[in-house]
């Protein structure tokens, strides 16, 4: 193909987005509305003159504007498959730059806690909710089989391959693709209803297997993120035996044993994560109120905390039943809107300055519950 300037490349970007979103040929009115050119209609119509001649676009009636030709949009495919993954890279650099100060971060975190209210606290790391879509590829791998690539938020990519019982060509996978990416990007798994599925259906055609078969492999790729080992960390253990009432041989043992559990714990989030919470985002269970049993001798406050981006996490606080819950609340609340200054609204999510600090001092070291 030829190589195109960058404002060839913008007329036709806008033809092929206008065009996707009206189904009506664009004129160079359009054009010049919607594209940051700062030139005149004239040259607009001129350059749309050449990508015709090119045959990007075409005119399908006198008078009428352009719309984009197999050719057009295989540019535009492509091109946005290489933008795609510029951007998955680049964030999976900056993840893992993140990861070890973020480990640190929060076990400083667990440990404040711990030594602020001397009962036992816990954090998980954060992780994305309600996951969007970001981008699907279907590829051809033969007439009857389709990979698809998958990207959801928090760029996590799935492939599954798909077979087909109707052979397909290159111009049908390139029409999956735009019909895919038009309804689904930046939609949650909730988002996507009946009614945009028939649609897709209907549109698809004879290949409308393959629509199931995307839709199904996102669900998958997004209970299969939701799903994966949450990490959590935990500090004061040894606080528990400060309170008469829980030092007791039998429940400390199971207390500090659910402590030890990753699995346990994890379910505990997960099962009180939709549960109501005040103005705060705090959740206090008393007793019989967790729905964890060897917790059900104390009290659990926890508190969710929001980064930004679909990145959330959550940080606990475990003690007797006469715990101060004036002091835990309001430690909660401190700690909850530091963890949103510091990796959300003040330097990006998950950015950390230099030098910051959240918990002067040495301490017990918090460690990951296995």
């Amino acid at each position: 193909m030829e190589a195109l300037d960058n404002r060839k490349l913008k007329i036709l970007r806008v033809i092929i987005s206008t065009y996707l979103e009206t189904g009506e040929p664009v004129g160079s009115r359009t054009i010049s509305k919607a594209a940051d050119l700062n030139v005149s209609s004239a040259t607009i119509r001129n350059e749309m003159a050449d990508l015709e001649e090119m045959g990007y676009i075409v005119q399908p009636h006198t008078s009428a504007g352009r719309i984009p030709t197999d050719k057009g949009y295989r540019l535009y495919v492509d091109q946005l498959v290489q933008e795609k993954t510029q951007q998955v890279v680049s964030m999976n650099s900056m993840i893992i730059a993140r990861t070890n100060r973020m480990e640190q971060i929060l076990k400083q975190v667990v440990r404040l806690l711990a030594a602020n209210t001397n009962y036992t606290s816990m954090i998980t790391a954060p992780s994305y909710r309600k996951n969007k879509i970001k981008f699907i590829q279907l590829s051809r791998l033969n007439e009857q089989q389709v990979l698809a690539v998958i990207v959801i938020e928090g760029n996590v990519i799935r492939n599954h391959i798909i077979d087909l019982n109707n052979m397909i060509d290159e111009e049908h996978v390139l029409k999956l693709n735009l019909l895919l990416n038009t309804n689904l990007n930046g939609l949650t798994l909730e988002d996507i209803n009946l009614g945009i599925i028939s649609e897709m259906k209907e549109e698809a055609g004879i290949h409308s297997v393959i629509i199931s078969e995307v839709l199904d492999a996102v669900a998958e790729a997004i209970r299969a993120e939701s799903d994966e080992e949450m990490q959590i960390y935990t500090s004061g253990a040894d606080n528990i035996f400060k309170y008469p009432e829980l030092s007791d041989t039998a429940k400390a043992s199971r207390l500090i044993s659910t402590l030890e559990t990753k699995d346990v714990l994890a379910d505990f989030i997960r099962q009180t994560a939709d549960d109501e919470k005040d103005e705060n985002g705090i959740q206090v269970y008393i007793g019989n109120e967790s729905p964890v049993e060897s917790m059900q001798d104390c009290s659990v406050v926890t508190a969710s905390y929001d980064l930004g981006g679909g990145m959330e996490g959550t940080i606990g606080i475990i003690g007797p039943k006469r715990m101060d819950y004036e002091k835990v609340m309001e430690n909660l609340k401190t700690l909850r809107s530091s963890l949103a200054d510091l990796f959300g609204n003040k330097t990006g999510a998950g950015e950390i300055s230099a030098g910051t600090e959240i918990c002067p001092g040495d301490g017990e070291e918090p460690k990951p519950v296995q």
